[in-house]
């Protein structure tokens, strides 16, 4: 008889949303869609590497990041929320990007949520 066992593999995955992106799209799409890359290229992109996560799925303005450590995940979120403060510091607040992020540990094979953290 062969016995079966069930595959489990813990997780953390980071949630991130830009508040606003719609208004700030209606305001001035090609500006908003540089900056947005240019967040990610230069802020959200190497601190997602450096905290060794996997970009799992990108939605326009938000993505879902999957990482081995709930520790990195929390930290890489903390680090986008400050990161964006400073990047913001010198702009007017109704054209800040502001981005929201959140992290959560699952167990995979049943995407049970164990803890949510909110940076």
């Amino acid at each position: 008889m062969v016995e079966e066992f069930a595959h489990r593999r813990l997780t953390a995955i980071m949630a991130t949303d830009v508040v606003g992106y719609s208004r700030l799209m209606a305001l001035d799409e090609t500006a908003t869609l540089a900056t947005l890359k240019a967040h990610r290229r230069e802020l959200i992109d190497s601190e997602i590497a450096r905290r060794q996560g996997r970009i799992v799925k990108l939605t326009g303005d938000g993505m879902l990041v999957e990482f081995t450590s709930v520790v990195n995940a929390v930290a890489c979120a903390a680090e986008i929320q400050s990161g964006m403060r400073v990047r913001n510091a010198h702009i007017p607040e109704d054209g800040a990007f502001s981005c929201v992020s959140a992290s959560m540990s699952a167990t995979l094979s049943w995407m049970t949520t164990t803890f949510l953290v909110t940076a």
